[in-house]
Protein backbone atom coordinates (compact mmCIF):
# COMPACT_ATOMS: atom_id res chain seq x y z
CA UNK A 1 0.00 0.00 0.00
CA UNK A 2 2.82 2.74 0.70
CA UNK A 3 4.38 1.68 -2.78
CA UNK A 4 0.87 2.46 -4.28
CA UNK A 5 0.48 5.65 -2.67
CA UNK A 6 3.76 6.84 -3.86
CA UNK A 7 2.99 5.93 -7.27
CA UNK A 8 -0.41 8.10 -7.00
CA UNK A 9 1.88 10.65 -5.58
CA UNK A 10 3.54 10.59 -8.96
CA UNK A 11 1.02 9.99 -11.53
CA UNK A 12 -0.90 13.20 -9.53
CA UNK A 13 1.96 14.91 -9.63
CA UNK A 14 3.16 14.33 -13.37
CA UNK A 15 -1.04 15.10 -14.28
CA UNK A 16 -1.06 18.59 -12.19
CA UNK A 17 2.14 19.67 -14.47
CA UNK A 18 0.40 18.34 -17.46
CA UNK A 19 -2.44 20.41 -17.07
CA UNK A 20 -0.09 23.98 -17.39
CA UNK A 21 0.55 22.75 -21.13
CA UNK A 22 -3.68 22.01 -21.65
CA UNK A 23 -3.64 25.75 -20.87
CA UNK A 24 -0.70 27.76 -21.27
CA UNK A 25 0.16 30.87 -20.42
CA UNK A 26 -2.80 31.58 -17.75
CA UNK A 27 -2.51 34.63 -16.01
CA UNK A 28 -5.62 35.21 -14.27
CA UNK A 29 -9.35 35.11 -15.11
CA UNK A 30 -10.36 37.00 -18.30
CA UNK A 31 -12.80 39.89 -17.30
CA UNK A 32 -15.87 39.11 -19.03
CA UNK A 33 -15.97 35.58 -17.72
CA UNK A 34 -17.59 37.59 -14.62
CA UNK A 35 -20.99 39.29 -14.57
CA UNK A 36 -19.61 42.03 -13.93
CA UNK A 37 -16.67 42.65 -15.95
CA UNK A 38 -13.26 42.81 -13.82
CA UNK A 39 -10.91 45.25 -15.71
CA UNK A 40 -7.95 45.64 -13.39
CA UNK A 41 -9.36 44.65 -10.05
CA UNK A 42 -7.49 45.75 -6.98
CA UNK A 43 -7.19 41.81 -6.21
CA UNK A 44 -5.75 40.39 -8.84
CA UNK A 45 -2.05 40.08 -8.78
CA UNK A 46 0.25 41.48 -11.23
CA UNK A 47 0.91 38.35 -14.20
CA UNK A 48 4.53 37.98 -13.44
CA UNK A 49 3.46 36.56 -10.13
CA UNK A 50 1.93 33.53 -11.65
CA UNK A 51 5.51 32.22 -12.90
CA UNK A 52 5.90 30.52 -9.46
CA UNK A 53 3.90 27.93 -10.95
CA UNK A 54 7.07 26.92 -12.71
CA UNK A 55 8.76 25.75 -9.60
CA UNK A 56 6.22 24.22 -8.23
CA UNK A 57 5.52 21.80 -10.91
CA UNK A 58 9.02 20.65 -10.93
CA UNK A 59 9.67 20.61 -7.16
CA UNK A 60 6.88 18.92 -6.48
CA UNK A 61 7.98 16.05 -9.79
CA UNK A 62 11.17 15.83 -7.80
CA UNK A 63 9.76 15.14 -4.41
CA UNK A 64 7.31 12.89 -6.15
CA UNK A 65 10.21 10.69 -7.61
CA UNK A 66 12.14 10.97 -4.99
CA UNK A 67 9.35 9.59 -2.58
CA UNK A 68 8.85 6.63 -4.96
CA UNK A 69 12.51 5.52 -5.81
CA UNK A 70 14.07 6.17 -2.01
CA UNK A 71 11.50 6.61 0.50
CA UNK A 72 8.15 4.59 -1.19
CA UNK A 73 7.98 2.08 2.40
CA UNK A 74 9.28 4.92 4.90
CA UNK A 75 6.81 5.48 7.57
CA UNK A 76 6.99 9.21 7.96
CA UNK A 77 6.49 9.67 4.23
CA UNK A 78 2.91 7.71 4.29
CA UNK A 79 0.56 10.29 6.16
CA UNK A 80 1.43 13.08 3.73
CA UNK A 81 0.86 10.75 0.73
CA UNK A 82 -3.63 10.43 0.45
CA UNK A 83 -4.07 14.47 1.02
CA UNK A 84 -1.20 15.09 -1.08
CA UNK A 85 -2.67 12.67 -4.05
CA UNK A 86 -6.46 14.68 -3.44
CA UNK A 87 -4.93 18.06 -3.89
CA UNK A 88 -3.10 17.48 -6.72
CA UNK A 89 -5.73 15.34 -8.72
CA UNK A 90 -7.95 18.20 -8.16
CA UNK A 91 -5.45 20.45 -9.14
CA UNK A 92 -5.00 18.61 -12.43
CA UNK A 93 -8.31 20.22 -12.99
CA UNK A 94 -8.33 23.29 -12.06
CA UNK A 95 -6.67 25.11 -15.03
CA UNK A 96 -9.56 23.86 -17.96
CA UNK A 97 -12.25 24.65 -14.77
CA UNK A 98 -10.68 28.13 -14.68
CA UNK A 99 -11.08 29.07 -17.67
CA UNK A 100 -14.49 28.13 -17.73
CA UNK A 101 -16.00 29.29 -14.65
CA UNK A 102 -14.60 31.27 -12.00
CA UNK A 103 -16.74 30.48 -9.31
CA UNK A 104 -16.28 26.51 -9.99
CA UNK A 105 -12.46 27.37 -9.30
CA UNK A 106 -12.99 29.44 -6.30
CA UNK A 107 -14.20 26.42 -4.94
CA UNK A 108 -11.77 23.81 -6.51
CA UNK A 109 -8.66 26.20 -5.23
CA UNK A 110 -10.09 25.56 -1.50
CA UNK A 111 -10.13 22.07 -1.75
CA UNK A 112 -6.41 21.95 -2.63
CA UNK A 113 -5.60 24.31 -0.07
CA UNK A 114 -7.43 22.16 2.34
CA UNK A 115 -5.78 19.22 1.57
CA UNK A 116 -2.30 20.36 0.91
CA UNK A 117 -2.22 21.80 4.40
CA UNK A 118 -3.38 18.41 5.47
CA UNK A 119 -0.33 17.16 3.84
CA UNK A 120 2.36 19.71 4.55
CA UNK A 121 1.58 19.09 8.39
CA UNK A 122 1.89 15.62 7.69
CA UNK A 123 5.10 15.61 5.86
CA UNK A 124 8.20 14.28 7.16
CA UNK A 125 10.92 16.27 9.08
CA UNK A 126 13.62 14.65 7.52
CA UNK A 127 14.21 15.29 3.90
CA UNK A 128 13.08 18.89 4.07
CA UNK A 129 14.04 20.07 0.67
CA UNK A 130 12.24 16.87 -0.78
CA UNK A 131 9.00 17.47 1.24
CA UNK A 132 8.29 20.32 3.36
CA UNK A 133 9.95 23.01 1.67
CA UNK A 134 8.04 22.47 -2.00
CA UNK A 135 4.72 21.16 -0.36
CA UNK A 136 5.05 24.64 2.16
CA UNK A 137 5.68 26.62 -1.55
CA UNK A 138 2.64 24.86 -2.82
CA UNK A 139 0.41 25.41 0.03
CA UNK A 140 1.38 29.27 0.81
CA UNK A 141 0.66 29.67 -2.98
CA UNK A 142 -2.73 27.91 -2.79
CA UNK A 143 -3.29 30.56 0.66
CA UNK A 144 -2.86 33.04 -1.15
CA UNK A 145 -4.38 32.43 -4.48
CA UNK A 146 -7.59 31.03 -2.91
CA UNK A 147 -8.12 34.48 -1.59
CA UNK A 148 -7.59 36.15 -4.61
CA UNK A 149 -10.07 34.02 -6.16
CA UNK A 150 -13.11 34.76 -3.68
CA UNK A 151 -12.52 38.26 -3.35
CA UNK A 152 -12.24 38.54 -8.11
CA UNK A 153 -15.71 35.97 -6.88
CA UNK A 154 -17.24 38.68 -4.36
CA UNK A 155 -16.73 41.39 -7.12
CA UNK A 156 -17.21 39.68 -10.18
CA UNK A 157 -20.66 38.57 -8.74
CA UNK A 158 -21.94 41.95 -7.11
CA UNK A 159 -21.76 40.92 -3.48
CA UNK A 160 -19.52 43.73 -2.85
CA UNK A 161 -17.38 46.27 -4.40
CA UNK A 162 -14.22 46.00 -5.63
CA UNK A 163 -12.13 47.68 -3.23
CA UNK A 164 -14.11 46.35 -0.56
CA UNK A 165 -13.88 43.06 -1.64
CA UNK A 166 -9.55 43.56 -2.10
CA UNK A 167 -9.91 44.85 1.26
CA UNK A 168 -11.45 41.80 2.91
CA UNK A 169 -9.77 39.09 1.21
CA UNK A 170 -6.41 40.84 1.72
CA UNK A 171 -7.00 40.78 5.45
CA UNK A 172 -8.09 36.98 5.15
CA UNK A 173 -5.07 36.16 3.60
CA UNK A 174 -2.63 37.53 5.90
CA UNK A 175 -4.49 36.23 8.72
CA UNK A 176 -4.84 32.92 7.49
CA UNK A 177 -1.50 32.68 6.27
CA UNK A 178 -0.13 34.23 9.60
CA UNK A 179 -1.84 31.72 11.52
CA UNK A 180 -0.39 28.88 9.52
CA UNK A 181 3.09 30.12 9.42
CA UNK A 182 3.00 30.38 13.12
CA UNK A 183 1.68 26.62 13.56
CA UNK A 184 4.60 25.31 10.79
CA UNK A 185 7.85 24.90 12.07
CA UNK A 186 10.99 25.52 10.23
CA UNK A 187 8.93 26.53 7.03
CA UNK A 188 9.69 29.89 6.04
CA UNK A 189 8.84 28.93 2.34
CA UNK A 190 5.47 28.73 3.08
CA UNK A 191 5.37 32.61 4.53
CA UNK A 192 7.70 33.69 1.59
CA UNK A 193 5.20 32.09 -1.14
CA UNK A 194 2.51 34.14 0.31
CA UNK A 195 4.94 37.48 0.02
CA UNK A 196 5.51 36.94 -3.52
CA UNK A 197 1.83 36.89 -4.04
CA UNK A 198 1.32 40.00 -1.86
CA UNK A 199 3.90 42.04 -3.78
CA UNK A 200 2.40 41.08 -6.79
CA UNK A 201 -0.82 42.49 -5.80
CA UNK A 202 0.71 45.93 -4.52
CA UNK A 203 3.07 46.43 -7.22
CA UNK A 204 -0.37 45.75 -9.28
CA UNK A 205 -2.31 48.60 -7.07
CA UNK A 206 0.52 51.21 -7.47
CA UNK A 207 -1.34 54.20 -9.40
CA UNK A 208 -4.57 52.40 -8.05
CA UNK A 209 -6.42 52.63 -4.13
CA UNK A 210 -3.49 53.90 -1.89
CA UNK A 211 -5.71 51.75 0.28
CA UNK A 212 -4.97 48.34 -1.28
CA UNK A 213 -1.26 49.13 -1.65
CA UNK A 214 -0.69 49.92 1.88
CA UNK A 215 -2.32 46.67 3.46
CA UNK A 216 -0.39 44.42 0.82
CA UNK A 217 3.01 46.16 2.47
CA UNK A 218 1.66 45.48 6.08
CA UNK A 219 0.48 41.85 4.91
CA UNK A 220 4.18 41.90 3.46
CA UNK A 221 5.75 42.98 6.96
CA UNK A 222 3.65 40.41 9.02
CA UNK A 223 4.78 37.36 6.89
CA UNK A 224 8.33 38.60 6.75
CA UNK A 225 8.27 38.38 10.05
CA UNK A 226 6.66 35.33 11.13
CA UNK A 227 8.86 33.95 8.16
CA UNK A 228 11.83 34.86 9.29
CA UNK A 229 10.75 33.33 13.18
CA UNK A 230 10.13 29.95 10.84
CA UNK A 231 13.50 30.24 9.52
CA UNK A 232 15.10 30.47 13.12
CA UNK A 233 13.37 27.75 14.89
CA UNK A 234 15.57 24.44 14.46
CA UNK A 235 14.74 22.65 11.46
CA UNK A 236 15.27 18.64 10.67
Amino acid sequence: MPTLWAIGVLIAAVAFGASSFIVPDFGGFDADQFPIPQDHPPMQPAGYAFAIWALIYVWLLISAGFGLLLRRDAADWAEMRPPLVLSLAVGATWLPVAKASPLGAAILIWIMLIAALLALFRAPLLDRWYARAPLGIYAGWLSAASCVALGLVFAGYGLMGEVQAAITFIILAVALAGAIQVLLEGVPEYGITVIWALLAIALANIGGPAIIFVLTLAGIVVMALLALRAWTLPRA
